[in-house]
C-alpha cells in the first residue's frame, strides 16, 4: 500500500489517509458565521476523500479577524452552522478540524477582492492591537496598540472559550494558529516583539504567550483528541525567527500536550524572500520531527501524488496538508490513488457509482 494511502492514528482519532485539507480562507462569513459556501467547500473535500478537513482560520473574537469576512467561533450563534457542515464531512469518512486565530496587527484588513490595505475605522474596519506597537508594513499600515497584561489574559480567555465552541460543534482536531505573522507568531518574532516585560525578550519570554495559551486550551480540549500547532518555522530574514527556534519551541509544545506541529513558514514580515518552490517548506517538518520527536505535517506546493507520497514514505512529515491543489481539484485524493495503484483504498461515494 501507498504509504500515503496508510491510515494515522493520534489519540482516539484515526484517519483513513495521511492527506489533509490546509485551513483556506475563504473571506465570505457574515459576522463570523458559517453558510452554504463553507459546507460545499468544505463538504466537497470529504466527498474527495480527503482524511483530514480543517475549517479556514476561524477567530477567536470580532477584532481578531483578518477581515470583515472571516469566520468566527466568538459566539453561541456560530456554533450549529459548524456543526452541520462538521455532520456531513463525518458521513463522508473525514476527520473535522478547525484553526482556532487571532490576527493581531493584520486585522482590520480588506477581502482580497477588495484591495489587500486595512480597513479604517469608518470603513468598517477597528482597532488592532498586538504585542508592540508596530505597523505590519506595506499595505498592512495601521498602527496597533501594544497589548496590556489585561489585553493578553483577555484573547488567551478567548481561546479557550472558542475551543469549547469547536467541541460543541462536532470538531475532533484542534489547530491554534501560530504562524504568518498573526497574533501568537508575532510574539514569537524578536521582529515584531519589542516588548521588555515577561512576554518579550528573551526566547523563554517570546514563548510565554503561545506556551500560556496551549497550557488553557489544552486543560479544556479532550485529551482523547488530537491537539496541533501551527508555526511559522522561519521568519526568512535575518535575526527573525528560525528553524533552531521552532526545534526548541516544539520539543516545548510536546511537553505541554501537543500532539503535532503543522510546519509552515514566513509571513511575519512584509519584505523576507521566500525560497518559493516544490517542497520548500518540507524540510522543516522534517527536523522537527526528528529533532523535537513529535509528529509533524508538511504543507506549501505539494501538488503530485508521488510527491506526497514519498514525503511520507521517506518519514520526513506524518500528514501532508494541501490548499491550492484542493482548489483546483477538490476530488486530488481519488485521482491520487488511482495514479498510485491503490484504488482499492477509497472508494468513491455511492451516489457516484464507478466515477473513480
Amino acid at each position: 500500500m501507498s504509504s500515503l494511502f496508510s491510515p494515522l492514528t493520534i489519540k482516539s482519532i484515526t484517519l483513513r489517509n495521511r492527506i489533509g485539507v490546509s485551513p483556506m480562507c475563504q473571506y465570505s462569513s457574515v459576522d463570523g458565521v458559517a453558510d452554504d459556501w463553507h459546507l460545499v467547500h468544505l463538504g466537497s473535500r470529504a466527498v474527495g476523500g480527503a482524511g483530514l478537513v480543517i475549517a479556514e482560520a476561524t477567530a477567536v473574537s470580532p477584532e481578531g479577524r483578518i477581515s470583515p469576512g472571516d469566520a468566527g467561533i466568538w459566539g453561541e450563534q456560530h456554533i450549529e452552522p459548524l456543526a452541520r457542515i462538521n455532520r456531513f464531512i463525518k458521513t463522508q469518512g473525514s476527520v473535522a478540524g478547525i484553526q482556532i486565530a487571532h490576527a493581531g496587527r493584520k486585522a482590520s484588513a480588506a477581502t482580497p477582492w477588495s484591495g489587500r490595505g486595512q480597513l479604517s475605522n469608518d470603513a468598517g474596519g477597528w482597532n488592532t492591537f498586538a504585542p508592540s506597537a508596530l505597523a505590519f508594513g506595506g499595505e498592512l499600515d495601521k498602527v496597533p496598540a501594544a497589548m496590556t497584561l489585561a489585553d493578553i489574559a483577555k484573547v488567551q480567555a478567548d481561546f479557550v472559550a472558542a475551543a469549547k465552541r469547536s467541541l460543541a460543534a462536532g470538531f475532533e482536531w484542534m489547530e491554534l494558529h501560530s504562524a504568518h505573522g498573526y497574533l501568537s507568531h508575532e510574539f514569537l518574532s524578536p521582529h515584531s516583539n519589542y516588548r521588555t516585560d515577561n512576554y518579550g525578550g528573551s526566547f523563554d519570554n517570546r514563548i510565554r504567550f503561545l506556551m500560556e495559551t496551549t497550557k488553557a486550551v489544552r486543560a479544556v480540549w479532550p485529551e482523547s483528541l488530537p491537539f496541533t500547532v501551527r508555526l511559522s518555522c522561519t521568519d526568512w530574514v535575518e535575526g527573525g525567527w528560525d528553524i533552531e527556534q521552532s526545534v526548541e519551541l516544539s520539543r516545548s509544545l510536546r511537553a505541554e500536550g501537543v500532539d503535532l506541529i503543522d510546519c509552515s513558514s514566513g509571513g511575519g514580515v512584509p519584505d523576507a524572500r521566500i525560497p518559493v518552490g516544490p517542497d520548500y517548506q518540507v524540510p522543516f517538518a522534517e527536523r522537527i520531527r526528528r529533532e523535537a520527536g513529535i509528529a509533524t505535517a508538511a504543507v506549501g506546493l505539494i501538488t503530485e501524488p508521488k510527491q506526497a507520497d514519498a514525503i511520507v514514505r521517506t518519514g520526513k512529515a506524518d500528514l501532508v496538508l494541501l490548499a491550492r491543489e484542493f482548489l483546483r481539484d477538490p476530488y486530488w485524493p481519488a485521482h491520487a490513488a488511482k495514479e498510485l495503484g491503490v484504488k482499492e483504498t477509497l472508494a468513491a461515494p455511492r451516489q457516484y457509482g464507478r466515477a473513480w
